[in-house]
């Protein structure tokens, strides 16, 4: 999976949604302390970046060296290239001595990974009890309390388009359509009062332009897997389709929302 978003880092980085500040505001709020956060699947630095003005220190990993050259530099945050599984061995060097981490983040990545290795590496670096994990995902753009995403035809074209995307899509995928709700999560509620691990619904934002949008769809792995078997989802007579319905009202500059959908936990005593 790396391999494809390999291909596409540059378009990864300019047509993604970013994060709203209110869903790391609300992050930092549930941890004690705020001195380090190891950032895994960072791509390009998102959310990274928006750790570094809530956090003293900021170790973001990557196993693509692809998108890690997009990500800003920034004088908390240390980038390092990384195997999908960083051996238990070097996690110390790697990233951080055990229990020494506040905040361990994945933005837009959990449902690549193998998880009970992963969640291993987690609970060995973070403070205990209070040390907290948070996870989180977008869907793809979509209407909501009858407002359109763009306009109904726009959205009618985008919905079929979307229903032929699915063959392409990697069964990892489901688990972001499901809003990571069905994803394993083997961690304790966090705050005054808290009694789940979410998810809590957040809305990200982004100003495009029609090619914006276009990019931002050949930026899916859906899309990239598709080209790579022949098949181009984006031909000619569907962007066409997608521009006239995107301009019925005359402005190529539009806002569009996404759903974003954090879990968010504590280690506990877990060992």
């Amino acid at each position: 999976m790396a391999n494809l978003f390999d291909k596409q880092a540059k378009n990864y980085a300019g047509t993604r949604p970013g994060y709203p500040e209110e869903l790391f505001e609300f992050i930092a709020s549930k941890t004690p302390n705020h001195d380090l956060v190891w950032d895994v699947g960072t791509g390009n630095g998102q959310a990274a970046k928006s750790l570094a003005k809530l956090y003293m220190n900021v170790v973001a990993t990557d196993t693509s060296q692809n998108q890690l050259d997009y990500a800003p530099k920034l004088p908390n945050v240390r980038y390092l290239c990384t195997p999908s599984n960083i051996p238990l061995s070097e996690l110390e060097s790697s990233v951080a001595p055990p229990g020494t981490v506040d905040l361990v983040t994945v933005a837009q990545a959990l449902h690549w990974f193998d998880l009970p290795a992963f969640y291993q590496r987690v609970k060995l670096v973070l403070k205990k009890p209070h040390g907290v994990i948070a996870v989180w995902c977008h869907t793809v753009p979509e209407a909501k309390d009858n407002i359109p995403v763009v306009n109904d035809k726009f959205d009618a074209v985008f919905r079929l388009f979307y229903a032929d995307s699915q063959p392409y899509w990697d069964p990892a995928s489901k688990l972001v359509d499901g809003k990571y709700k069905g994803i394993d999560f083997p961690f304790e509620p966090v705050g005054d009062g808290a009694n789940h691990t979410g998810p809590f619904e957040f809305t990200t934002e982004k100003v495009m332009d029609s090619e914006g949008f276009l990019t931002y769809i050949r930026s899916w792995s859906a899309y990239l897997t598709a080209k790579d078997k022949g098949v181009e989802l984006l031909s000619d007579d569907v962007v066409e389709s997608f521009k006239r319905a995107w301009s019925e009202d005359g402005v190529d500059q539009k806002v569009v929302k996404a759903p974003v959908y954090l879990r968010i936990g504590k280690v506990g005593n877990l060992e």
